[in-house]
């Protein structure tokens, strides 16, 4: 596979992951914490394929085959990293709203 199609995949499944974090968030909002807690578990899918290709890039930078750092590289690890940066906030967004009785169908 050539390489900016690798790092393109990592831009996908992050920007998806980033989507269903966000998304989560909104159902949470809403009171709607099974849909909520579907998209975490959507993002977390989208994450970990994400990972898996960065954990492959970096296998073969460690087995000494260098890999290109290029703008689109960083481009596709910043996009990852904010990524899971925003599902793990999402999940404590989702953690405060089912604490708050206003929000919560549960409370």
């Amino acid at each position: 596979m050539e390489f900016e199609v690798i790092i393109f995949n990592i831009i996908t499944h992050s920007g998806e992951a980033r989507s269903s974090s966000m998304e989560a968030i909104h159902h949470a909002k809403s009171g709607d914490f099974v849909k909520a807690e579907g998209c975490i578990e959507d993002a977390q899918k989208k994450l970990a394929l994400a990972h898996e290709i960065q954990t492959t890039l970096i296998q073969q930078e460690a087995g000494g085959n260098r890999v290109e750092l290029s703008l689109l590289m960083i481009h596709a690890q910043d996009h990852l990293m904010n990524a899971i940066t925003i599902k793990d906030m999402a999940s404590e967004f989702i953690a405060l709203y089912r604490s708050m009785p206003a929000y919560s169908k549960e409370g």
